[in-house]
């Protein structure tokens, strides 16, 4: 009985630790910052700080295979960051 509860908790334990690793790809924050310094903030004109109403977004988002660098980044709106991550949550 015990080894039992003991292969289950690390059965558990594995499949955790497997689908946080998976699940938290690392963003660059280099990148984001080089984006920022080459595309200005649109409401505030700025390359440094916050940027109200906007969100850099991925064009092709990092689940389905973009990368992570300026090149596939894009100023987008609250509102079409939202949209746009209905449908990327279904799958590529």
């Amino acid at each position: 009985m015990r080894d039992t509860v003991i292969r289950f908790f690390i059965l558990f334990l594995m499949l955790t630790l497997s689908f946080s690793v998976y699940a938290e790809r690392k963003r660059s924050y280099k990148a984001k910052s080089l984006f920022k310094a080459t595309h200005y903030c649109p409401s505030t004109g700025r390359p440094r700080g916050s940027c109200p109403g906007y969100v850099i977004d991925h064009v092709i988002p990092l689940a389905c295979g973009g990368a992570d660098s300026p090149n596939n980044m894009q100023w987008q709106t609250k509102q079409e960051a939202k949209a746009k991550d209905k449908w990327e949550r279904r799958g590529c």
